[in-house]
């Protein structure tokens, strides 16, 4: 025996859940499915286990997309605002951190708890543990093989993410449908991963591992600003990811550390000051005293030198290994750290108020899936809840 649904959505993470609800609001018949043990997995893991459910300052520019525009449209009729409001219906009490993030006070969990609340109320089914077997189209149809039968419906909705976190689940099947449909990808790639460096430098920084101070990374003409983290397998801390997804294998990146601060006229303060001073106590005052010694070994300059010995030439060279260090990174840790997948479903597959596949009426990728990729802070949520908001609206 065939069920048949107004909507079937395949993945419940933030857009398919999101996309559940409000279809179902609109008085459509949903069935949910997931192949994994509970909902919103990803959700629960989010932020620390606080979740950083969106963020106040959410634009386009937030998010890397090979069409700029595509994500204006959801965004604008999804907003953080909106978000929001459902937060507060549910009394979950929130916070905002640094940048327009936004976290909740207690766990994750209550983000989960508040979806699948309305989904009930939307009259939602949602069915978990099931594997998808089989997708089929014919004429308006959409037909199901699933782990407890068939289903059909006239619109399927692919909400199931990309590759990463893959212990959390990830598979992948999103992209295998788009092919399976004909619609082209964007190359997929890990984005908001710690960066790796090669063995030599590593073994160099090995000394500084767990170090953390502001820093600016920049590649090419985009820059952040945040903390840098230095680990035992390179580069991680929210700069790091933020750049990594704008970096491409074989390209240098460029690190400032203390951007806040200009280290040369301090030195330069310090010396006219206290000549007898050494430049690595000067630079303790405002760095982890192992990065100091790090960075005057990366000058040239001896740890016991005192500043009156050290004309601007010198102290611009100290300057330059901390405010200008070019790094070339190895590589990334992959997919299996990646907070995101970069590329995706390609949007020129899609209409951008709907996220439905232009060649196939009834089809619809929204989340994770699609060519829309955030800045770490909440972005890539508020994509999840405003593409899964309107391709509900549409259903």
């Amino acid at each position: 025996m065939v069920r048949k649904f107004d909507a079937v959505i395949l993945g419940a993470g933030a857009a398919g859940m999101m996309c559940a609800i409000r279809a179902g609001q609109r008085g459509r018949r949903v069935l949910l499915l997931d192949h994994a043990k509970a909902p919103g997995e990803k959700i629960r893991i989010s932020g620390g286990g606080r979740c950083n459910f969106t963020n106040t300052g959410t634009s386009p520019a937030n998010y890397i997309s090979a069409n700029a525009h595509f994500a204006k449209s959801a965004l604008a009729r999804y907003t953080p605002r909106d978000f929001i409001a459902l937060v507060d219906k549910h009394g979950i009490a929130w916070h905002e951190k640094t940048l327009g993030q936004l976290f909740c006070n207690g766990s994750a969990k209550e983000i989960i708890g508040m979806l699948t609340a309305e989904m009930r109320a939307a009259d939602v089914e949602m069915e978990l543990q099931q594997e998808i077997s089989s997708i089929e189209h014919t004429g308006a149809v959409f037909r199901v093989g699933t782990s407890t039968g068939p289903v059909q419906t006239p619109a399927l909705v692919v909400a199931t993410g990309g590759k990463s976190i893959p212990k959390m689940g990830a598979t992948g099947l999103a992209y295998r449908i788009a092919e399976q449909f004909g619609l082209n990808l964007i190359e997929t790639r890990p984005g908001l991963v710690p960066l790796t460096l090669d063995p030599q430098l590593l073994e160099r920084l090995a000394p500084l591992s767990g170090v953390s101070v502001p820093a600016e990374v920049r590649h090419g003409k985009t820059a952040f600003r945040e903390a840098l983290l230095l680990t035992h397998r390179g580069m991680s801390g929210p700069t790091i990811l933020q750049i990594s997804s704008y970096w491409r294998e074989g390209d240098d990146i460029l690190l400032k550390i203390e951007p806040e601060h200009d280290l040369f006229q301090m030195l330069r303060s310090a010396r006219r000051e206290n000549g007898r001073q050494a430049p690595l106590t000067v630079l303790s005052e405002l760095l982890p005293r192992r990065l100091a010694q790090y960075l005057l070994e990366r000058s040239g300059v001896a740890a016991h030198v005192q500043l009156a010995d050290c004309p601007d030439k010198v102290l611009q060279a100290v300057a330059a290994s901390a405010q200008e260090w070019r790094v070339r990174p190895a590589g990334s840790e992959g997919y299996r750290t990646a907070e995101v997948t970069l590329g995706g479903v390609d949007t020129k597959e899609l209409d951008s108020r709907t996220l439905a596949a232009r060649k196939v009426p009834g089809l619809h990728f929204i989340g994770e899936c699609v060519d829309v990729t955030g800045w770490l802070g909440g972005y890539n949520f508020q994509w999840a809840w405003a593409s899964g908001h309107v391709c509900g609206d549409a259903l």
